[in-house]
Formats: structure tokens, C-alpha cells, sequence
């Protein structure tokens, strides 16, 4: 059995905020942000726009972009750190604002590197041979978990979504599908969290759900992000024999100075690195499949992509492929 990418997608709100406009609201500035992050803007959903909304759009340029119709679909897997409700899953709530009828859907939640997790299970599903064509989408709304009192960690974060159709196909000569390598380090799970929701301390009728704002520890991230995780690209690439001729390399998109210093640890140019940060910011696990439809739209040729994705968990995965 053969799998291929049979579209790939991605959608961002209109609302552009600049580092201008934070610095109105927070103690920062333009030159410190884009020193520190490289990050130059973000978008940010607003008024009735939420994760499901980002992810509906995504899905909807699938199904243009495939030639499918809503009933080809088997498989919906959303991966989010920002749903629209704990339940039900906005995986749901997209199958029912896309029409899709004969599919089951889900959320995953392993943060930034949840477009890899996604896909890993998607592929897992398909080689079952129950299944024709699965939707993958990472979709956040990051700016709804923000403290913009926080300028730690506000600064870094935008909106956004990607996503592909991934579809058996047993006339194509190749598998997109080439290696992975998944992890957590979860002593580390307290470094990146976001919507912890604290025990019931009382029976009463004043008691409530509440939720805390996204939070990071934005040391320990840099030092994992930057030692741990190469390693595993690395290891992924050697035994692909693939260290000197991998011809892309897109890496979750949370940092711009992460990622130089990812490629500097690989000794692979910047020229191979796909990036949006600059003008995305960091859109948790959507980043990736944003670059990943990015690339195939300005790269259509056949091509090895090392995809790898690292947060909160401390979560983090690395997959090749061949589109």
C-alpha cells in the first residue's frame, strides 16, 4: 500500500498586530522582539472567530484542492492546544461545519508538535486498509490563552492553520511516507502550560470552572529546543542517509533565533530551512503545516522534507517525508 499527500492547505485571520502595537500594552518594543524572535508581526482571530473556524477554512481549500467531495473523507484528526470547548472536540465541530458525513473525528493535544503526532497517527490509520482518505488539521487560536501582561510569552504567539489529505494511492511509484521518530519528556511536562483547571476545593454553588493563561519557561524551552531536539533530527537523518541531501527542513515555527541555532547544530544552510514566523509568529502545532502548504505551493517538484515539531509534554517528533 502506497500513501500520498493529496493536498495540502493553510488560512491565517485578517487582523495583522505588529510589535508596535503590543509595545502599546505591554513593557517591549519592536527592536527587542524582532532581536530576540525574529518575529515582525502575528494575526490574531477576533470577535466570533474561533479554533474551529481556522480549521474549517483549511479544510475547505482541502477538499477544493483534492477534487474530493466531503463524503470521501474517513478520517478528521485535529490536533489544537486551544479548542473551542473541551467537548466536544473541534475535530467534531469542523466535520459538521464541512458537511462531512461518513468520517469519524478527533483532537490531539502534544502542543507545538502536534501536526507530527497527527500525522503519524493519521499514517498508522490508513496502513489498517479500512480507510481511503484522511483530513489532518492543526488549527490555534493562541491569542485567546494569552496574558498580555506576560510579555515573556505574548509576544511570540499568533493564529493560524494547516493542514493536508493524506490518500491511498497504489498507482504512485513512492510513499510519502519515509521514517519518524517521536518522544516526551515528560519530568519536563511544567515548562510549557496553558488551561490548567484546578480541583474542586468545596462543594458549593460558588464553585466554578476556571482556566489559567498560556505560560512558558522560555529558558528551559530554549535549552531543549536547541540541545535535545537536534539530536533526534539528527538521528532521523543519519539513518535515512539523508544528513547531506535532505532537501528541506521545516522546524515548528516558535522561534526564529531557534532555528538558526537548530541549523547551525545540523551545519545544514538556512537556505534549506522553511520558515513564517516573521510574519506568523509562533502558531503552535499549525506552524509546520502552514510551511508544509507553503513549500509545496512555491515548490511543486518531488522533494525530502524533514518535518520536526517540539512543546509542551516537553513533546517533540520528528518525521521524513517525500512529496
Amino acid at each position: 500500500m502506497n500513501l500520498k499527500i493529496t493536498a495540502t492547505a493553510h488560512y491565517v485571520p485578517d487582523r495583522i498586530v505588529n510589535n508596535d502595537e503590543l509595545a502599546q500594552i505591554m513593557d517591549t518594543n519592536d527592536e527587542w522582539i524582532q532581536s530576540h524572535t525574529g518575529i515582525q508581526t502575528r494575526h490574531y482571530a477576533m470577535n466570533e472567530e474561533n479554533t474551529s473556524d481556522l480549521a474549517t477554512q483549511v479544510g475547505q481549500q482541502l477538499l477544493k484542492r483534492s477534487g474530493l467531495e466531503p463524503d470521501d473523507i474517513d478520517l478528521i484528526i485535529l490536533s489544537t492546544i486551544t479548542p473551542d470547548s473541551l467537548t466536544p472536540a473541534t475535530a467534531a465541530i469542523v466535520q459538521d461545519k464541512l458537511g462531512i458525513k461518513n468520517a469519524f473525528a478527533f483532537d490531539i493535544s502534544t502542543a507545538c508538535s502536534g501536526f507530527i503526532f497527527g500525522m503519524s497517527t493519521a499514517e498508522k490509520f490508513m496502513r489498517s486498509g479500512r480507510y481511503q482518505h484522511a483530513m489532518v488539521i492543526s488549527a490555534e487560536v493562541n491569542s485567546k490563552m494569552m496574558d498580555f501582561k506576560d510579555r515573556t510569552s505574548a509576544v511570540f504567539f499568533g493564529d493560524g492553520a494547516g493542514g493536508t489529505i493524506i490518500s491511498v494511492d497504489n498507482t504512485a511509484d513512492n510513499d510519502f511516507y519515509i521514517d519518524e521518530e517521536l518522544a516526551t519528556l515528560a519530568e519536563k511536562n511544567q515548562v510549557i502550560h496553558s488551561g490548567r483547571i484546578p480541583a474542586m476545593q468545596e462543594v458549593s454553588a460558588n464553585s466554578y470552572p476556571t482556566l489559567d493563561a498560556f505560560h512558558q519557561d522560555g529558558r528551559d524551552v530554549f535549552q531543549f529546543a536547541t540541545e535535545v531536539v537536534p539530536l533526534q533530527m539528527e538521528m532521523v537523518l543519519e539513518r535515512n542517509q539523508l544528513v547531506e541531501k535532505i532537501d528541506y527542513v521545516i522546524c515548528h515555527q516558535a522561534n526564529l533565533r531557534i532555528i538558526e541555532k537548530i541549523a547551525k547544530t545540523l551545519n545544514l544552510p538556512m537556505s534549506k530551512f522553511i520558515t513564517n514566523v516573521q510574519t506568523y509568529g509562533n502558531t503552535s502545532s499549525a506552524g509546520i503545516a502552514m510551511a508544509l502548504d507553503q513549500l509545496q505551493q512555491n515548490h511543486p517538484e518531488v522533494k525530502t522534507i524533514l518535518m520536526c515539531g517540539f512543546g509542551g509534554g516537553l513533546s517533540y517528533g520528528s518525521m521524513l517525508i517525500r512529496l
